[in-house]
């Protein structure tokens, strides 16, 4: 595994993603490596080929300084912003014991006493590290990505990432804490579509840690997502190609949009923005 350290000329950056005003990403590349993420097309900002997601990690080690000039220079205005930490990377991944850069950055927005939102999504336990940190923040929240709840298929897909069952406990932990806290399923895998059981079991699990909201987004399958998805699993899978159709995953989308709504309601958990997301709206 490939660990530099590096250094940002900015770190508070405007973003396009819903309900997101800025993002901040203290790291590019995440060591996780899950064969379905779209981020790994970060690597052409550090010289890095698509194939070699999850092992490479460039460290921001700056970035608490450059955050504490870029927040000092906000308008009163851009103070009330909802910040994402992240989007690109996970703020969490096994390198931040170490280096402690998110645990800095939330350092600083408390000596900002800043006002808006801050709102991190993870798919690591160690967020839990940082609870003393999170609850000094006027205004946060914590998101989960768990995709299933079988800590095989976790493994499969989902390469160094922390075991489901594990993410699934930190959200519970969160919620004690008096945290606000939501998860994010997605991708939304091809399989609930024949097996919506396992989404059943998902919901279930997801409202069971107190967890009272959801993100939920289909799978991108781009081609150089969907190559790399094929090429992983084939060994094991022959008929990879054909169940992560692109064909295949939008014929689907109606009958789990209605699945997804009808779970919703069964679990008393709401939907945020109303609707099942479709990357790159």
């Amino acid at each position: 595994m490939e660990v530099q350290e590096t250094t940002a000329k900015s770190i508070l950056v405007a973003s396009k993603l819903p309900d997101t005003d800025y993002v901040v990403n203290p790291y590019t590349g995440c060591v996780f490596g899950c064969s379905y993420c779209y981020a790994s097309f970060m690597g052409r900002f550090v010289g890095e080929p698509f194939e070699n997601w999850g092992n490479y990690l460039y460290v921001k080690v700056n970035a608490p300084e450059v955050l504490d000039k870029e927040l000092a220079a906000l308008s009163a205005e851009k103070r009330t912003s909802r910040v994402l930490l992240s989007s690109v990377t996970d703020a969490y991944q096994y390198a931040e014991r170490k280096y402690l850069v998110t645990r800095r950055i939330l350092e600083t927005f408390i000596r900002h006493d800043y006002p808006g939102l801050i709102s991190v999504l993870t798919k690591s336990p160690l967020v839990v590290r940082d609870i003393d940190l999170l609850t000094q923040l006027r205004m946060k929240e914590v998101g989960m990505t768990i995709t299933t709840t079988d800590d095989r298929t976790s493994r499969e897909l989902e390469m160094r990432a922390p075991l489901a069952s594990a993410r699934l406990d930190a959200l519970r932990q969160l919620h004690e804490a008096g945290i606000p806290t939501y998860a994010f399923i997605g991708p939304l895998l091809p399989h609930f579509f024949d097996r919506p059981d396992l989404l059943e079991e998902l919901f279930a699990a997801v409202a069971d840690t107190g967890v009272t909201s959801l993100f939920v987004e289909h799978i991108n399958l781009k081609p150089y997502i969907r190559n790399r998805l094929v090429g992983i699993l084939s060994a094991d899978r022959p008929d990879a190609a054909e169940i992560y159709s692109p064909e295949r995953e939008r014929a689907a989308r109606k009958e789990l949009d209605a699945l997804v709504e009808s779970l919703v309601a069964r679990h008393g958990l709401s939907l945020r923005l109303g609707r099942v997301l479709t990357h790159g709206e």
